[in-house]
């Protein structure tokens, strides 16, 4: 069953924290496309408001500029919400390393103010962003559940400590938590720009623009790239799990694998491009391989990802050629 077929409550209100930025802005389209109520918390300190002016004639949609540091703020924000999607964080492995106090401030004190707000005002569903990064060096492929090694930076040890709560506040306040570990996702309105940028719409911006990409490493690392409607997906479902599935991570992906070399010359075959990249160092942090085992998602959630890396990747280069 795809997203758009899921049905809740008429007038349920969805809560999307970090709705301004490349996966809360998506999640904010869908939930208003299938008719319910959207509420977006942002900051904007990531999010964009191009973001949030898709949405602003919608009289389904509002939007609150604000930070998830403030407890009161997100109190307000929560208030009449029936489903929390907590989207807002700060990403990147390697600004993490340069910053991680703020990281600290951001993904562990916001994600918890976020959990105590919908603990207080009676949230039905708290589905969080969690990260594959969780896995740090541990060597098994496919990554699965429980089966984490030690970990390899800031960013990656703030999504483990989301995953702690989210455990202690469905066992000790009953506020059902399904944490959801996203595999380098990408798709519409992922920003291209910037030296944290993610891979596939830094490489689509730079080719298109005649420049030549860099690559960190040797090339030969492998991703299990995920197109954003699979991460929709999982969020709706989250939404719709039962009790017992709460207070768990899962592993968020399509469950293929690809490598960073190969996904470079197929862009630039796309794109008509026959620049080698360049090569540079490998970063500080990033894992070497990752590829998921999404059977627990699949048994508990009802996840049943619908795009492959090849279907997502022809719309994500469609979208930023109409859109760089």
């Amino acid at each position: 069953m795809s997203y758009q077929e899921l049905k809740f409550p008429e007038k349920s209100l969805f809560l999307v924290t970090g709705g301004a930025g490349f996966i809360g802005s998506n999640l904010c389209e869908a939930i208003l496309e299938m008719g319910y109520q959207v509420r977006c918390l942002d900051n904007l300190s990531t999010g964009k408001q191009e973001n949030v002016d898709l949405f602003l004639e919608n009289e389904r949609f509002t939007f609150i500029k604000g930070d998830i540091r403030e407890l009161n703020t997100c109190l307000e924000a929560c208030e009449g919400v029936d489903y929390v999607l907590n989207e807002a964080a700060w990403g990147s492995v390697p600004r993490s390393i340069e910053m991680p106090l703020y990281y600290e401030e951001v993904n562990i004190r916001g994600t918890l103010n976020m959990m105590e707000a919908a603990r207080q005002k009676g949230i039905k569903k708290f589905v969080y962003a969690s990260s594959s990064s969780v896995y740090g060096d541990h060597p098994l492929l496919p990554k699965r559940e429980g089966q984490e090694g030690t970990l390899l930076s800031p960013y990656a040890l703030t999504k483990r400590v989301d995953e702690e709560y989210g455990k202690l506040y469905k066992k000790l306040y009953n506020l059902d938590t399904y944490g959801l570990r996203y595999f380098n996702v990408f798709g519409r309105r992922q920003d291209p720009n910037g030296a944290y940028a993610a891979v596939i719409p830094k490489f689509i911006k730079q080719l298109l623009h005649g420049e030549r990409p860099t690559i960190h490493g040797d090339g030969k690392q492998s991703r299990d790239f995920t197109y954003i409607e699979n991460v929709i997906e999982a969020n709706l479902k989250a939404c719709l799990a039962p009790e017992e599935a709460a207070g768990q991570a899962y592993n968020i992906a399509y469950g293929g694998r690809e490598y960073l070399i190969d996904i470079y010359h197929e862009l630039a075959h796309a794109l008509g491009k026959e620049e080698e990249p360049e090569y540079g160092p490998e970063r500080a942090g990033d894992i070497k391989h990752s590829n998921a085992d999404i059977s627990k998602a699949r048994e508990q959630l009802g996840y049943e990802p619908e795009w492959d890396f090849e279907r997502g990747i022809q719309e994500a280069i469609a979208w930023y050629r109409e859109n760089l």
